[in-house]
């Protein structure tokens, strides 16, 4: 082995997403990361195709929702079977909606700012092992043609390589779990008819089919026929039966035609039992994969690297709180946990064969979905990530842990609160002056609104405190726990 040995301050496995997105705010905060990356060029295709209200709030808070917005079509709701949909266009926010977009546009995006903010990357690279000790972590790597491995020293290392994990395998963590529905097809192909639902699932007898447009002409079709429910994922999908089950479940097959990939895969639920092992960590598919049913695969791992980002950043710099890097499992462990729930429920709702257990099906959800409250509570919490709290400690405001709303701001720049996010800082939004010795941490803004609370928001969002005014011995204790002592 190569006895040289590269230095950077955090190593990220894996350049999907999720990782992309980690790189790019670690290097925007100045520290040195490099990613590792087996892949040499982009793949032209796409598992993921749905990005969520909060996934779009976290793209805003790095000044990237609008061009994620022109890649795509918003939908006000996910059609789930039999005219039963999950209405969004009541959800708070700036973003009422789902955005439909091929996840290979997304990661354009995010690999841009990671390079424009200075990430190095080392595509071609395979991670072959990893050994850590108390101060730091050696991640063996393989370059490209077999070359004599290299030796990456980092302070931590994040595996965002998938369900396949490298880093998680070698970190020990286990990841228990179970196949949930298995020879699903996968086909993206043209239509010549549109369906009149721009994103719907239904469940018949024969089986079921999801339809989604990636906004440029192709459609991803998923489907499973209960009768060949058994075959290998190696084997070929055969296209006309996928047309056949199409025209089951909605009565013709709009006219399918052309398609470019095709696959077949088996559909998992499985979440790592932990998502930290000492200086490791895990995050996307490499902590958690289930059903696609909700589109939550990737708007999750996305916000596992947003809860993570800042947290790094604070131990690299040498501010992070005693158990703050404990957080990022105690806070994303129970949301993955959830995400794996919801969308087993609805696999399992749509993989209903009994006409009798679909009919009740039918007529229950749809019920309960025209009570404005219940879809309310289904957007927010299963589909969206609105909902999304975070466990506060004890005798905090009621608001701790919960998500801020995008509020407006006093003056024109920035205008907004997730713009004011943009830094990658704390903002302290409120009238109260903020003491000194935090500034490299923490952005003051006034709030548009006035009488509001002195809040202190976290980089990702998250409420860290909320103070009345004026209260400065309470806001500078809470500046202490959240971001260090003054400098």
């Amino acid at each position: 082995m190569n006895e040289d040995v590269t230095t950077a301050d955090v190593v990220i496995v894996g350049a999907g997403p999720t990782g992309l997105l980690l790189a790019g705010d670690l290097a925007g905060a100045g520290v040195r990361v490099t990613v590792i990356e087996r892949r040499t060029e982009e793949s032209p295709l796409s598992r993921a195709f749905a990005v969520h209200a909060r996934t779009l709030e976290v793209l805003d808070m790095r000044g990237l929702a609008e061009q994620a917005l022109a890649t795509g079509s918003t939908v006000p709701g996910l059609l789930v079977w039999d005219h039963v949909t999950i209405n969004m266009t009541g959800l708070p926010g700036r973003h009422p909606y789902m955005l439909i977009t091929p996840q290979y546009e997304i990661e354009r995006l995010l690999l841009k700012r990671a390079l424009d903010n200075g990430a190095e990357f080392l595509t071609g690279h395979r991670l072959t092992g990893l050994e850590q000790d108390g101060t730091g972590v050696s991640a063996r790597v393989l370059p490209p043609g077999g070359q004599e491995e290299i030796v990456l020293r980092a302070s931590y290392v994040v595996g965002a390589d998938g369900r396949h994990s490298t880093v998680r395998e070698a970190a020990g963590i286990d990841y228990p779990g179970h196949a949930v529905a298995r020879s699903v097809m996968l086909a993206d192909v043209r239509l010549t008819e549109r369906p009149e639902r721009i994103l719907s699932v239904n469940g018949v007898r024969e089986g079921f089919v999801f339809i989604a447009p990636f906004g440029d002409g192709w459609f991803r079709i998923i489907g499973r026929n209960h009768d060949n429910g058994d075959l290998p994922d190696e084997v070929p999908v055969d296209f006309e039966e996928l047309k056949w089950l199409t025209r089951k479940c909605y009565g013709t097959d709009f006219g399918m035609h052309d398609p470019r990939w095709m696959s077949r895969f088996h559909s998992e639920e499985r979440q790592a039992v932990h998502y930290r092992a000492g200086r490791v960590f895990l995050v996307g598919d490499a902590a958690h994969v289930h059903a696609p049913a909700g589109g939550q695969g990737m708007n999750t791992g996305l916000q596992d690297a947003a809860n993570l980002s800042w947290k790094l950043v604070a131990a690299v710099r040498g501010w992070a709180r005693p158990g703050l890097l404990d957080s990022y499992e105690s806070e994303r462990h129970p949301v993955g946990r959830m995400a794996v729930r919801t969308s087993g429920i609805l696999t399992r709702l749509a993989l209903l064969r009994s006409p009798f257990l679909r009919a009740v099906r039918n007529q229950v959800s749809g019920l309960a979905i025209r009570i404005g409250p219940v879809n309310q509570l289904v957007a927010r919490n299963a589909l969206s990530g609105m909902a999304i709290r975070y466990p506060a400690p004890r005798h905090a405001h009621t608001w701790v842990g919960r998500r801020v709303p995008d509020l407006e701001l006093e003056g024109k720049e920035p205008g907004r609160l997730y713009e004011a996010l943009r830094g990658g800082r704390f903002v302290l939004s409120g009238r109260t002056s903020p003491p000194k010795g935090w500034d490299d941490r923490v952005m003051h803004v006034v709030p548009a609104e006035a009488g509001t609370r002195d809040l202190l928001v976290r980089p990702d969002g998250h409420l860290a405190w909320a103070g009345e005014q004026p209260d400065h011995d309470s806001l500078v204790r809470a500046l202490t726990e959240w971001c260090g002592p003054a400098s």
